[in-house]
C-alpha cells in the first residue's frame, strides 16, 4: 500500500507555512520519505492577520477562516505546478490554531479545507483536532501517532516550536504532553529588537538571568500537573507575558530561555530516556540546546534539516493518510480522550 500526500503545517510562532509532499509505504511497517518541502514566509499582511486573529468578531473570524482558506489552496496549488509533481492522493491540512480550551470542549484551526479543496481539485482532510476535543482529550498533541510508526528507533521525540512538546513510550503507552512555550514567547521578545527571531540565540546569551523572574516562572501550576496536558496562547496570555512585560528584554530572553532548559532537562531526566529526537525551529537556537545539554546526560540527537523543519509537515500528512483508510491516527494515551480515534473532516 503506497499513497503520496501534501501536508501543510502552519505553527502558533508564524514563521511562515511548511509544506511537505511524501510518500508512505505499508510493507512491515510504514515507511516514509520526503519528496519535496518547502516553508513559505508569510507577507507581512498575512503574518498581521493571523497574530491578530485572537482579536477579531465572529463575523471577522468566519471571513478570515474562508480567506486563509483560499490562500493554503492557492499555495498549494503554486507548489504542485512548481514542482510538477504528480500522483498526489490527498491534502492534509492542519490549518492555523486561534483558540485551544480543551477544558472547554472547543479548539479552532482556521483555514477552510472545502476551499483548498475547490482551489486544488484534490481530497482534503482538515480540522483533525475537534473531533478529539469533544471526546475529553487535550486536541493535542497529534503528531505522537507518527511518532509511534515512523520514528520508533528513538526513545522520545521532542518538538521546539511555538510550544515544546514531547512524545515517548512508557509502560507499552505512547504517551505525549506539551512541557512549555518556547518560540512563541521568544519570538515576540525578539520583536522588540525588530526581529522576527533570536538567531541562535544570541539576543539571549547577552542578557543576565533574572532569578527571581526563573522562580516565579518555574512555580507556575501548569509545570506541576500530570500529563496528558496542552498549552495555547491564551495560556501565555494569562501566565507569561504580564510576567516579562517591565522587564530588560535581553534579561528576559536569558531568564526564559533558561526557563525552558530547566523544563524540558527535568523531563527529560524525570523519564530516564537515553536518545531523544530534536526537531522544530527552536533546534537552532544553540544557546537553548547548549543550555538543555548541560543539564541531561541523554544524547540529544538533531537529524537532518529536512526533519528539523517538516517532521510535523510530514505527520499531518501521513495523518491525512491514515485518516483517508480510516485507521487510527490519534493515540488516545497521548491526549486524554476516551478512546484512540480517527480523525479529521474529509472533503
Amino acid at each position: 500500500m503506497r499513497f503520496q500526500a501534501i501536508g501543510l503545517m502552519s505553527g502558533t510562532s508564524l514563521d511562515g507555512l511548511d509544506i511537505c509532499f511524501a510518500a508512505f509505504e505499508k510493507q512491515n511497517g510504514w515507511n516514509f520519505q520526503i519528496l519535496k518541502a518547502e516553508t513559505l514566509p508569510y507577507p507581512e499582511n498575512w503574518e498581521e492577520k493571523l497574530r491578530n486573529a485572537i482579536h477579531l468578531s465572529p463575523e471577522e473570524l468566519l471571513e478570515l477562516h474562508s480567506e486563509y482558506g483560499f490562500y493554503l489552496g492557492e499555495k498549494v496549488r503554486e507548489f504542485i505546478d512548481n514542482n510538477h509533481l504528480e500522483q498526489i492522493d490527498l491534502i492534509a491540512s492542519h490549518g492555523h490554531t486561534v483558540f485551544h480550551q480543551p477544558q472547554k470542549k472547543f479548539t479552532l484551526q482556521i483555514g477552510d479545507g472545502r476551499a483548498i479543496k475547490i482551489e486544488t481539485a484534490l481530497p482534503v482532510i482538515y480540522d483533525f483536532r475537534s473531533q478529539d476535543v469533544l471526546m475529553g482529550g487535550n486536541g493535542a498533541p497529534l503528531v505522537p501517532i507518527g511518532d509511534e510508526l515512523l520514528f520508533s528507533e528513538y526513545d522520545a521525540c521532542l518538538n521546539l516550536g511555538g510550544f515544546s512538546n514531547i512524545s515517548l513510550q512508557q509502560d507499552g503507552k505512547r504517551i505525549a504532553f506539551d512541557i512549555a512555550p518556547v518560540n512563541i514567547v521568544l519570538n515576540r521578545l525578539a520583536q522588540k529588537f525588530n526581529k522576527n527571531f533570536d538567531e541562535n540565540g544570541d539576543l539571549a546569551r547577552k542578557g543576565v538571568i533574572d532569578e527571581d523572574l526563573l522562580t516565579k516562572l518555574n512555580s507556575i501550576e501548569f509545570y506541576s500537573q500530570p500529563h496528558p496536558k496542552s498549552l495555547g496562547i491564551e495560556w501565555c496570555c494569562e501566565h507569561i507575558f504580564p510576567l516579562l512585560e517591565n522587564m530588560d528584554t535581553a534579561d528576559a530572553m536569558a531568564t526564559f530561555t533558561e526557563h525552558v532548559a530547566q523544563q524540558i532537562s527535568e523531563i527529560i531526566n524525570q523519564k530516564n530516556l537515553q536518545n531523544i529526537l530534536f526537531t522544530g525551529g527552536g533546534t537552532y537556537n544553540t544557546f537553548l540546546i547548549e543550555k538543555i545539554r548541560e543539564k541531561t546526560e541523554s544524547a540529544i540527537i538533531i537529524p537532518e534539516k529536512e526533519i528539523i523543519d517538516f517532521k510535523e509537515a510530514l505527520i499531518f500528512a501521513f495523518m491525512g493518510v491514515l485518516r483517508f483508510n480510516n485507521e487510527i491516527n490519534v493515540l488516545a494515551s497521548a491526549t486524554g480522550s476516551k478512546a484512540d480515534h480517527s480523525s479529521g473532516l474529509i472533503c
